[in-house]
């Protein structure tokens, strides 16, 4: 993790709240359309975001989305490591340099680590554990469960600062998701959404600098992988700027006939934000924002009373998120670099954040 220190930024006023509202439905509309929509200068919106990312309250990922599992080239897993005392921040720290590691989270409970790994296949995932990760001194043992469908994921989540109105006038500029528009994405598609995992923001002059491509190309490329639902930029705050100090980690058990219907339900609590299903004793885990512990167990009374065939087997509740989508966090949830995130490749390079407009 990095030593950077983090630069003091506390709070967010209406305005910011509102921006980072408004790049949550739409991560690459434009200033001038965002401008619109809230009724503020365009200029001055790129200042304050160029603002928010210097000090890592806010930023701009880009994970493959659900449609890459689906078609059968990605597989997502969450790996639960147990660690030799004293040696977590290290462990941690030789993951969070890996590229096919997109999360980390130092938790309570009955492990230390949860490790969200995104592989090829299997076959790579079970030469990771027993090779990459059984090699890091420190490690004791791990459990792997596997996801199933991804019901809801950070993507969904919101500020909330907007009207009705403002959130459909930005939800209007959005490249429309086709998931029967799902195809295999080429070499050249892969460059990008590694790319766009750094900065989904990035523009198509920056992307094609990148990848080593015509602008027109990397246009079309990457509308049609946004449009696919194959590439899905997000834009994620500070967690201490969003009004949730604790997150929540739940492993539930629902009957395999209402797993469907129980997603559905869970998704739509705003505090959620991510229900996936999993493989193993376990086939539901959630992982919500709650504003306290006393707020998580709340949450789970709700869950239960909406639910009365879901039994929570087990919580967590994380310490520190050190990874976040491929983005490295400090201990407050402030961001302080990026990890390229790339399928079943565990080559390192670190990136620094940028303050692209």
């Amino acid at each position: 993790m990095s030593d950077e220190p983090m630069k003091e930024f506390d709070m967010l006023d209406a305005a910011d709240q509102a921006m980072v509202h408004a790049l949550q439905i739409n991560p690459r509309a434009s200033w001038a359309q965002i401008g619109k929509a809230l009724e503020l200068d365009p200029v001055t919106l790129s200042r304050r975001w160029i603002r928010l990312v210097d000090r890592g309250a806010a930023w701009i990922g880009c994970n493959p989305g659900p449609i890459l599992a689906a078609s059968g080239l990605g597989n997502l897993a969450f790996v639960e490591i147990d660690c030799v005392n004293g040696s977590v921040q290290a462990v941690a720290h030789a993951l969070s340099e890996q590229r096919m590691v997109t999360g980390i989270e130092h938790v309570t409970g009955a492990r230390d680590l949860l490790v969200t790994v995104m592989v090829t296949d299997l076959s790579v995932l079970s030469q990771w554990v027993t090779e990459e990760l059984g090699a890091i001194a420190g490690v004791v043992s791990s459990r792997i469960q596997l996801a199933g469908t991804i019901y809801t994921g950070g993507s969904r989540w919101r500020l909330r600062a907007l009207s009705s109105s403002q959130a459909d006038a930005l939800a209007a500029t959005r490249i429309t998701v086709d998931h029967h528009g799902a195809f295999r994405p080429t070499d050249m598609d892969r460059r990008i959404m590694v790319a766009l995992s750094v900065d989904g923001r990035a523009s198509y002059t920056e992307l094609a600098e990148e990848c080593g491509a015509s602008i027109d190309t990397i246009r079309r490329r990457a509308r049609r992988l946004f449009a696919a639902g194959m590439a899905r930029p997000r834009c994620e705050v500070a967690r201490p700027l969003s009004g949730s100090q604790v997150t929540v980690i739940l492993w539930a058990q629902v009957s395999p006939s209402q797993i469907g219907h129980a997603a559905l339900t869970i998704s739509a609590m705003p505090e959620v934000r991510r229900c996936t299903g999993v493989t193993g004793r376990d086939n539901l885990l959630i992982v919500a924002w709650a504003r306290s512990v006393d707020d998580a167990q709340r949450l789970e009374g709700r869950l239960c009373e909406a639910l009365p065939g879901l039994s929570i087997a087990d919580r967590a509740i994380s310490l520190w998120t050190m990874k976040l989508n491929g983005h490295l966090l400090d201990e407050r949830g402030y961001r302080v670099g990026a990890v390229p995130i790339s399928p079943g490749e565990p080559a390192r390079r670190s990136v620094e954040p940028s303050s692209s407009s």
